[in-house]
């Protein structure tokens, strides 16, 4: 059975409670599949990327029937980071819930004179948002303008806090950066600080590593940007977050030890 997130995002805990570790996080109006319902009010789920984790069953809208009702709207992809959908096109009514970067929404008509368009979320609730805030996952025919798009995508998540298990502007880890980054640009890469056999990301010399590439340490991963800098997301006390970094030793944002301990380079290309 297929269930699509109701929430804004939906967290994936590693056990069927909110008192343990998250794994991982879902956005609003992303289809998933339910393994088990291992106790009452908990989802056992797998992610469209092939990871598992235990949702609370209050953010889903559970049932074949309603993921085949979502499936067949017309989409858009949440390209503000963080906007909000209201109960009429104008700033002052209500909000209905707040969307993230990365969530979809159905879309109903062509906005109007002010740019308002009508969206419908996976709980049947209608409202509106700003067609600008709102867009399509492009899909990058050449590698430059692939890799320039991936960079600066991770470089719009700069300063969000870190966030174990996370992927947005509230709260993101290492690889929920490298993975959005890779999402929101059309291709879907492992979730985790590793390469995985049957992903697009296979390793590459170190020395061949361009912009847009990952970097791979023990636990950690960081997406290069180019003339030895890297942006990653670090729990590192004083960084606590998305930053950017320098693998040259002459530079002020060197960080010591982490170039020391890289263990592979991997590429799209």
């Amino acid at each position: 059975m297929n269930a699509v997130i109701r929430v804004s995002r939906c967290p994936l805990y590693l056990r069927p409670s909110a008192q343990c570790e998250l794994a991982d996080e879902a956005l609003l109006g992303w289809t998933v599949s339910i393994l088990d319902r291992p106790c009452p009010g908990w989802y056992e789920v797998k992610t469209d990327y092939g990871y598992t984790g235990y949702a609370p069953a209050a953010a889903l809208t559970a049932g074949d029937g309603n993921a085949a009702r979502w499936a067949s709207l017309e989409h858009k992809t949440v390209l503000r980071g963080v906007c909000s959908v209201r109960s009429a096109p104008r700033v002052q009514a209500w909000e209905l819930t707040q969307l993230l970067r990365g969530a979809t929404v159905a879309v109903h008509g062509r906005p109007d004179e002010d740019g308002w368009q009508k969206v419908s979320l996976p709980d049947g609730r209608e409202g509106y948002t700003k067609a600008g805030f709102l867009g399509d996952i492009p899909q990058w025919t050449d590698e430059a303008s692939f890799r320039a798009a991936v960079v600066r995508t991770a470089q719009t998540y700069l300063d969000a806090h870190y966030l174990w298990g996370g992927k947005t502007l509230l709260g993101i880890d290492c690889s929920g950066l490298a993975f959005i980054s890779y999402r929101l640009n059309g291709v879907t890469i492992w979730r985790d600080a590793s390469i995985r056999e049957g992903y697009p990301i296979h390793a590459i010399d170190p020395a061949d590593k361009k912009p847009g590439d990952l970097m791979f340490f023990p636990g950690h991963v960081a997406l290069y940007l180019g003339k030895d800098r890297y942006i990653h997301s670090t729990a590192l006390n004083g960084s606590d977050g998305v930053v950017i970094n320098s693998l040259n030793p002459a530079d002020p944002d060197y960080r010591p030890k982490l170039p020391e301990t890289l263990t592979e380079v991997g590429s799209l290309f």
